[in-house]
C-alpha cells in the first residue's frame, strides 16, 4: 500500500513530494495544472531537460537560480549567447553546471524562435499531441504511471525535427506531467480532480 500524505478531512495527495514543504507546494499548486504560456511552457521544458539524471527536487531547489542565470527563460535572449556567457554560466553554482545541457538550452532557444517565426505558437505546438486537451489517467499507484507514452514519443521526434535537443520520450513524458497535458495525480489524491 503506498503511504500518502493527509491534507486534511479526508483528503491525501501524492507520494511522491514527500514531506519538503517546497515540494509539497509545487505538486499542490503547480504540478499538473494546464499550461498554455509560451515562455513558461519553453522553461518547463528547459528545466525537465536539466533534471535528467537528477531528482526534480534537485532542479526545483535552484530554479529561481536558473531563472535569474538564464535571464528569465526569454528566449530572444538565450539565443544570443556567446561562448563567453556559456563559459559564464559554467561557472555559476546556482544551477546544473552541464556543458551540453547550457548550449543545449541555447539551441533550444533558437528552435523556439524558428517555429514561432513559422507562425506556431509554442503552445499549439506542444498541445497538438493531444489535440488540445488534457489526458486524464487513473493510475491508483505511482509505480503504476509510464515513464513514457505514444504522445510523448511523438513529440519527442516533432521537437527534434525542429532542431530541440534534450527532449526524448521520458523528458517530454514528464513535461507533459508538469505542464497539465497528462493528469497523473494518482486517483485518490486530492488534486486528481482539481486538475
Amino acid at each position: 500500500m503506498p503511504h500518502r500524505l493527509p491534507v486534511g478531512p479526508m483528503k491525501t495527495r501524492c507520494s511522491w513530494p514527500g514531506e519538503d514543504p517546497l515540494y509539497v507546494a509545487y505538486h499542490d499548486e503547480e504540478w499538473g495544472v494546464p499550461e498554455h504560456d509560451d515562455r513558461t511552457l519553453f522553461e518547463k521544458l528547459i528545466l525537465d531537460g536539466f533534471q535528467a539524471g537528477l531528482s526534480w527536487i534537485t532542479i526545483l531547489r535552484k530554479r529561481d537560480s536558473f531563472r535569474g542565470a538564464f535571464d528569465s527563460f526569454e528566449p530572444a535572449r538565450i539565443a544570443r549567447y556567446d561562448r563567453r556567457k556559456v563559459e559564464s554560466l559554467m561557472k555559476d553554482a546556482g544551477i546544473v553546471r552541464n556543458r551540453a545541457k547550457i548550449e543545449g538550452t541555447v539551441r533550444n532557444a533558437r528552435a523556439y524562435l524558428d517555429l514561432l517565426e513559422s507562425g506556431q505558437t509554442f503552445n499549439d505546438f506542444i498541445w497538438q499531441f493531444t489535440d488540445g486537451r488534457t489526458i486524464k489517467n487513473a493510475y491508483g499507484r505511482r509505480q503504476d504511471v509510464p515513464a513514457e507514452s505514444p504522445e510523448s514519443r511523438a513529440m519527442s521526434k516533432a521537437l527534434k525535427a525542429r532542431g530541440f535537443g534534450f527532449c526524448g520520450p521520458t523528458i517530454c513524458y514528464a513535461f507533459m506531467q508538469a505542464v497539465g497535458i497528462v493528469n497523473d495525480h494518482v486517483v485518490d489524491c486530492f488534486r486528481y480532480e482539481e486538475v
